[in-house]
């Protein structure tokens, strides 16, 4: 689990700022408070309140691309154009790929854990997830987008299209998404802009885009450089045709209505505080929440699960912000329900919850495909470097897993010293052994194993294969 941290002195100013498990802000140091530096063109008016913001001044989009082809660079490069870093030494003490703050993510040089953060520009407030290009996280991408209006398909400007741009693609277009291509990494010189936006022309006809969905507006961007521009030829100095193509071209949040009966929130992922608890963050769809208010957690066929919320926060730049009241459009993170569950949906309880909205679909998923047994080790050299080392250890530490790791399946065995784990890959699994490791666990870990299962249509037994 990832360090937790407490507000630097220096930045009172942002209450109860926490680092967060799933989407995680990186150490304060890396956070700022927008002072005199502040460019005049991205200025907020002094009145405008977080979470007071207008749905139709709320963009929320994940970044979305196949792995190694420059998302979290390019939201570096945004990051450093919003005033989220006070002046550019404290830029510089952030270093390169402010958003892969674990271990592991910059160990590997890849994304592992989607991470939310929010920015201000001219007015607008712009929700951005980013998350992981590797296929063996897909299920943070699917948990995620649920939280989105539109995406950037970012696309290396020379690789073109890959495998799992084709996954990422899929499920936004499925949910009826608008898609902004950014065409990145145009300052190589082998770059071919124009085989690029072929290919995924053609991948969204495969696809079975809508007319609308293919006609997407397409932005060139050097994410290391900081540079974009409508065409490949005709770059600007910074990132402004890109956020002005966010804002023209991705759709504000569809709202019902915002009347506080009408609540509905799907919590898309769980985090996890010292001080607070449990905490749940999801994007509320419909109605208006405030802090204190009488809730309750339902998902269809299920019981409900009724509380309290002891605090409410939004998103702000790197961290979180707390605010008295939010309303549809908003992505929160809110406390006071120890037994929220991804999947969920937060509706108001007002009254014994007589004139609550019904909840909505739980969070769906793709199914694991490769197996492995972890379990207690019992080589001559057992308990030698870990601290926890009992069965019982092992099973309260990868059921808790599950609280945020929608992808991943754990199953009791046979033996009462073994588990099955259930996921995406190797490499996700591998990911969660290495962090146990570091934790202080001691596992003795079976080979992988490919998931099989019968074909309900033609009774034969298949393998996991991409369609």
């Amino acid at each position: 689990m990832a360090p937790y941290w407490k507000q630097a002195a220096a930045l009172a100013a942002i209450s109860a700022l926490t680092a967060v498990n799933g989407f995680v802000a990186p150490s304060a140091s890396r956070l700022s408070t927008c002072g005199p530096l502040c460019m005049a063109e991205t200025a907020v008016a002094e009145d405008m309140k977080i979470g007071e913001i207008a749905s139709d001044n709320i963009r929320n989009i994940a970044v979305i691309a196949h792995v190694d082809h420059g998302k979290t660079t390019l939201v570096d490069a945004l990051l450093r154009q919003t005033n989220v870093f006070r002046d550019e030494a404290q830029a510089d003490e952030a270093g390169e790929r402010v958003m892969d703050s674990e271990d592991q993510e910059r160990e590997r040089g890849i994304t592992i854990l989607a991470k939310n953060l929010a920015v201000m520009r001219d007015g607008f407030k712009i929700n951005i997830m980013d998350t992981p290009g590797h296929a063996d996280f897909g299920g943070e991408v699917e948990r995620v987008l649920n939280m989105c209006d539109g995406v950037l398909l970012v696309v290396d400007s020379v690789e073109g299209p890959k495998p799992q741009t084709r996954f990422v693609l899929d499920k936004a277009l499925r949910r009826g998404m608008k898609v902004v291509v950014v065409v990145n990494k145009i300052d190589r010189p082998s770059a071919r802009p124009d085989y690029v936006v072929d290919k995924v022309f053609d991948l969204m006809m495969e696809l079975g885009a809508t007319d609308e969905q293919i006609d997407f507006t397409t932005v060139y961007a050097s994410g290391l450089l900081g540079t974009s521009g409508m065409e490949p030829d005709e770059m600007s100095g910074d990132m402004k045709p890109l956020f002005e193509a966010v804002k023209d071209c991705i759709d504000p949040p569809t709202v019902d209505t915002t009347e506080g009966d009408a609540l509905q929130c799907l919590v898309s992922n769980i985090d996890y505080d010292q001080f607070k608890g449990k905490m749940g963050i999801a994007r509320i769809t419909n109605g208006s929440v405030r802090n204190g208010q009488a809730v309750a957690l339902a998902q269809p066929d299920k019981a409900k699960k009724t509380g309290r919320l002891t605090s409410l926060f939004v998103f702000d730049n790197l961290g979180k912000r707390e605010v008295d009241v939010a309303s549809a459009g908003e992505i929160i993170m809110f406390s006071g329900l120890d037994n929220v569950e991804i999947g969920d949906t937060l509706i108001t309880n007002d009254g014994g919850g007589a004139n609550a909205a019904d909840p909505l679909p739980p969070i769906a998923v793709e199914l694991p495909t490769v197996r492995m047994t972890l379990g207690v080790n019992k080589s001559p050299l057992a308990g030698r470097e870990g601290k926890f080392l009992t069965s019982r250890m092992i099973r309260d530490r990868l059921f808790k897993e599950l609280d945020r790791n929608v992808a991943l399946k754990v199953e009791e065995t046979e033996s009462a010293d073994k588990y099955a784990v259930s996921g995406r890959g190797q490499l996700h699994l591998t990911v969660l052994i290495e962090t146990m490791r570091r934790e202080g666990f001691e596992l003795e870990v079976g080979p992988p194993v490919v998931i099989y299962k019968t074909n309900e249509e033609t009774g034969k037994v298949e393998e996991p294969f991409e369609m």
